[in-house]
């Protein structure tokens, strides 16, 4: 296989802070997205995410410290890429990169990179199993606006969702047999936590709850357990999805539940989401409340899951 050949594959994912200098720039990054978050009009956007990054970052930064100093999720990324790539390796010429909403590597750094190899194409794949235009939606037009500002001709295809993928199912119901078997028996409640999103973006249209509740189905179906969802990653003064993940747990101790498994469903490699405000804070809420509480881990580099990524790779190359 020549170099024309080959393709280009992007993880794309949100990004985060990789030590603590980081958090406030990273957060300014976020905010900045009009495409996800609208503060007042459009010239005073940057300015006021700049005063809400400076005001956050002091509190943000004591919630990393706990996970050790920054964000894990590039290294995981880039760890899934490098599985990915090898796994594709049997298939033909691939060149798998980690690509970053909200902070290094950008699309702006890895794009020229990939046409420095002799790639055409590229397929761009959102960790993010359940579509959103917070999330994919949010990336996939940073990418044909980066593409376009640099003048590069690329052809990228875009998957949009994978809530049902064969693999990533198998990985999560593997996941969730597990944490069940961690309880000796003992009866126990399911809690499937999604990040939450603003009610306008659902009532605009945006898929994400049908996907979630596509990917919930498929599992309890595998299962035969039925679960409860929830929504955490709260922040802002609007309306946002519920019940939330701390009023659900709260909910489930006033039922007597003793025995709780966290799954993580929207989040597919540990982050702070996951590692922080489920394995610590909520932890902390919940053994408080007397529950014997436990989290599902990541996928992150499970081979199951990442047989899943190299199948949707294949479906669209």
């Amino acid at each position: 296989m020549t170099i024309q050949n080959k393709k280009g594959v992007l993880l794309l994912n949100l990004g985060g802070p990789e030590k603590l200098e980081d958090i406030r720039p990273f957060l300014y990054n976020l905010f900045s997205d009009r495409q996800i978050i609208r503060l007042g009009p459009s010239f005073l956007q940057k300015p006021i995410a700049a005063f809400i990054a400076r005001r956050r970052a002091p509190k943000s930064a004591l919630n990393y410290r706990k996970i050790g100093g920054g964000s894990p999720l590039r290294k995981i990324t880039d760890q899934q890429a490098a599985a990915l790539e090898s796994a594709l390796a049997q298939d033909g010429n691939f060149s798998v990169r980690s690509c970053m909403r909200y902070w290094h590597p950008f699309a702006h750094e890895i794009l020229p990179q990939l046409v420095a190899e002799g790639v055409k194409e590229i397929i761009a794949l959102p960790l993010y199993p359940h579509y959103s235009i917070a999330t994919s939606g949010s990336s996939f037009s940073d990418l044909d606006q980066t593409a376009k500002k640099l003048g590069l001709k690329l052809n990228i295809k875009k998957i949009h969702s994978w809530p049902t993928q064969q693999q990533y199912i198998e990985s999560l119901t593997a996941k969730i047999e597990e944490g069940i078997l961690s309880f000796a028996g003992e009866e126990v409640e399911i809690v499937y936590s999604a990040h939450s999103l603003p009610v306008r973006f659902i009532e605009e249209g945006d898929p994400y709850v049908d996907d979630m509740q596509q990917t919930i189905a498929a599992l309890e179906q595998k299962t035969g357990r039925i679960g409860h969802l929830c929504y955490q990653s709260r922040s802002g003064p609007v309306e946002w999805l519920g019940p939330s993940t701390p009023e659900t747990i709260e909910k489930l101790a006033q039922a007597k539940c003793k025995n709780l498994l966290i799954v993580p469903i929207s989040f597919v490699s540990d982050h702070v989401e996951t590692l922080y405000e489920l394995d610590i804070q909520y932890r902390k809420l919940a053994e408080d409340l007397g529950m014997n509480y436990k989290v599902t881990s990541g996928l992150n580099t499970e081979p199951l899951f990442i047989e899943g990524l190299r199948q949707l790779v294949l479906m669209e190359s």
